[in-house]
């Protein structure tokens, strides 16, 4: 497993992430089988959210693992606030709300990065920081971040709280590409040149936060995955298939290798219930694409390379 610096924190963590989005769907011992197998092939790093099966989740983890210190001292958690039924809140009160729920239910006394879920429109950043800093200041939270943030909302953002933001957890995968396409296409007449990330990904990359892949073999918004979808990715489970093969992996591996052969250490988040998907995910890791690998991949997604 390679492990990769967090930002510029001190946590060193597996590249892989563990997500626990439906965890719920597993009974206490198939939830246990899968958050220890993922430890015991070098994943360190477990990602949740309050809103996770309502909170279900999160407590279905801490129990299957029997949570105590020794078991929390091999684990970096993770976990997200901020969306509510139909809307979201930043607010000092509902921040600190949520911890408190969060922590609870983990059977922990911190946590190790605490992430704002989605942009709040009426964030208002003074409001942020107070809770950041209560939280840092008791313990509770010792790193924090943001998830599917735009560079101008970092700024924002980072301009007025006293911690620096660690992690940006955004949607990426070669199905969904939007961080990388009109980088590639710019200043052409395509709409593959539109740029609908206001270029995350190379802000991420200056200022040291750590980028996370959510549904990373997905296609879409929750649309399905891509791998085995031969009506809408025939060319790309071709090629892939292919470079399976060569490897001796499946297209999982594959389809992880192509995330983690990018430079910018983008850390991928398994939202697997499923032992050997996850098993097989890891096996890319190992892989480092070549270049023509790498861009043939892209162009079988449908994209261009002029």
């Amino acid at each position: 497993m390679k492990n990769i610096k967090v930002g510029n924190s001190n946590i060193t963590a597996s590249n892989i992430i563990m997500g626990n989005m439906r965890l719920n769907e597993l009974s206490v011992s198939e939830a246990e089988k899968l958050i220890r197998t993922a430890m015991d092939i070098g994943i360190n790093f477990f990602d949740h959210a309050d809103i996770y099966g309502g909170g279900q989740c999160e407590e279905l983890f801490a129990n299957a693992i029997n949570m105590n210190s020794t078991i929390r001292e091999q684990m970096i958690l993770q976990s997200k606030c901020g969306i509510r039924n139909g809307y979201f809140d930043f607010s000092k009160e509902y921040i600190i709300e949520s911890v408190n729920g969060i922590l609870k239910r983990l059977k922990t006394e911190y946590l190790d990065i605490l992430l704002l879920h989605r942009p709040d429109p009426l964030m208002e950043p003074e409001e942020v920081s107070e809770a950041f800093d209560e939280l840092y200041n008791s313990g509770k939270i010792r790193n924090f971040g943001v998830s599917n943030f735009n560079p101008m909302q970092l700024e924002l953002l980072q301009k007025n709280i006293n911690h620096k933001l660690m992690v940006n957890q955004v949607q990426f995968g070669i199905a969904h590409t939007p961080l990388i396409d009109s980088g590639i296409a710019f200043n052409m007449k395509i709409d593959q040149s539109v740029n609908r990330d206001n270029s995350i990904l190379e802000y991420c990359r200056l200022n040291d936060i750590t980028l996370q892949a959510w549904s990373p073999f997905q296609h879409g918004f929750f649309e399905g995955t891509f791998l085995g979808d031969l009506d809408r990715y025939p060319k790309l489970n071709e090629v892939i298939n292919q470079l399976a093969e060569k490897y001796g992996v499946t297209n999982t591996a594959i389809s992880t290798a192509w995330i983690t052969r990018h430079p910018a250490n983008i850390q991928v988040v398994l939202g697997t219930t499923k032992v050997n998907r996850m098993k097989e995910a890891c096996k890319g890791v190992e892989i480092i694409l070549t270049r023509e690998e790498w861009y043939q991949i892209y162009k079988a997604a449908g994209n261009i390379v002029p």
